[in-house]
């Protein structure tokens, strides 16, 4: 899935560099994946999320939730809106609370559905 993800970006970065598609903003979006620990039982999760406090530490101040899906054989998928100097915060959360129900991933991201539709439109033409 990771490679996947990492191929699909550069072969639609190399398709965009004809055209400046820089993005003005002082935040990063960060995409973290919470995979659902498969040894244990759904009481057994949120046993352990509530010792380690997840829903008081998770997203931490200042940061904004993007978007938060449950995919159903994976586990939590959210984006955060976060400024670049709050990533260590961001990361010391999820440690301190995640782990133990959950294996964690990271991606930066950034939105690209109006890159594709500029990109799209210029291919129609």
């Amino acid at each position: 899935m990771k490679y996947f993800l990492i191929t699909l970006v550069l072969i639609f970065s190399s398709a965009a560099n004809a055209e400046d598609y820089s993005i003005d903003s002082d935040s990063v979006l960060v995409t973290v994946i919470l995979k659902h620990q498969q040894d244990k039982s759904l009481s057994e999760l949120q046993a352990i999320q509530d010792k380690n406090e997840f829903w008081q530490s998770f997203p931490p101040e200042g940061m904004k939730i993007e978007s938060w899906y449950v995919a159903m054989g994976l586990g939590q998928v959210i984006t955060l809106r976060v400024s670049p100097k709050d990533l260590r915060t961001l990361n010391l959360a999820v440690e301190k609370s995640a782990w133990g129900s959950f294996t964690t991933e990271f991606y930066p991201t950034y939105e690209f559905q109006e890159i594709a539709k500029k990109i799209k439109a210029s291919k129609s033409k």
